[in-house]
């Protein structure tokens, strides 16, 4: 199994874009990006208008030769923009989350707007929770609907978990940090060598996100933790919009080195510097306002 995680809040855009290739399939999760429209009350900078450019780009051109295409659910973040070209979608087998069932009024719009777009470019939809696909010797399974983090009002959100050949990694979009027991019963059901989650909230703490919030995230990702089946844990997007999120978890890194799990955001497990442009707004603005 071959991980390639293409666009993440710690590469500079609000994204969980991920691609699977297996021996038998290549599979895009998620895949849209987008920028934060407001930050420190300052509108994107050039810089990350630039860097969301370069992701839908490499979006679109990864998921030309990808057989299939999941969305766990209907934020910009996750999946095309109406203003975006889907092209690159036509005649795509895309399994997704459920359009009438366990969503609220937002998503469900934009799911059937999405959906109409989709049978312009002859793409063939399938709803795709609670259920399970095989292409050849590889399993995709899908959790039923779970809450989009603390609150049901933001919608509902499916994990993807993919096997092949004795190998599982499970991706985990919008959980804000496994705040929920809920959130955390299909990763612990399926035991992945690889688990790719949403980090809890911690840039809107006190706000949207409480202390408990915190406490409830942090005790169930030590819990993953110490169950002993992880090697990688990839923790990135929410928590990444806060310039001090390794402070935010440091618990968590330690008692993960202790067990021998590999923790890193998407940047890191790709080799790659940390690119957190929309924590660092304000910055860009001072030392490039000229651009």
């Amino acid at each position: 199994m071959r991980v390639r995680l293409l666009s993440f809040d710690s590469m500079g855009v609000r994204s969980m874009c991920t691609v699977v290739e297996t021996g038998d399939a290549k599979i895009m999760i998620d895949p849209g990006a987008a920028l934060g429209p407001r930050r420190y009350g300052l509108k994107p900078h050039p810089i990350e208008l630039e860097r969301l450019r370069i992701c839908k780009a490499l979006i679109a051109e990864e998921a030309a030769d990808s057989d299939l295409i999941i969305i766990t659910h209907y934020h910009y973040d996750h999946f095309p923009r109406p203003s975006d070209d889907i092209e690159w979608l036509r005649g795509k087998r895309i399994l997704l989350k459920d359009p009438s069932n366990m969503i609220n009024w937002s998503q469900r719009r934009r799911a059937a707007y999405f959906l109409e777009r989709l049978r312009r470019v002859e793409a063939r939809p399938e709803v795709a929770d609670a259920g399970s696909v095989r292409i050849g010797g590889s399993r995709v399974r899908f959790s039923k609907p779970v809450e989009h983090g603390n609150d049901s009002r933001l919608g509902y959100v499916l994990q993807v978990l993919i096997a092949d050949r004795g190998e599982k990694l499970l991706h985990s979009s919008d959980v804000e940090g496994f705040v929920s027991g809920e959130q955390v019963r299909f990763v612990r059901e399926n035991e992945p060598d690889i688990l790719i989650c949403d980090g809890p909230l911690t840039y809107m703490l006190g706000n949207k996100f409480g202390e408990e919030d915190l406490e409830n995230s942090l005790r169930n990702l030590a819990g993953l933790v110490k169950a002993g089946f992880l090697s990688d844990l990839i923790i990135d997007h929410h928590l990444l919009r806060d310039l001090e999120w390794r402070a935010r978890i440091h618990p968590l890194l330690g008692l993960a080195e202790g067990c021998g799990v590999r923790v890193s955001t998407a940047a890191r497990f790709m080799g790659l510097e940390e690119l957190l442009l929309e924590a660092n707004r304000r910055r860009l603005y001072e030392e490039y306002p000229e651009i």
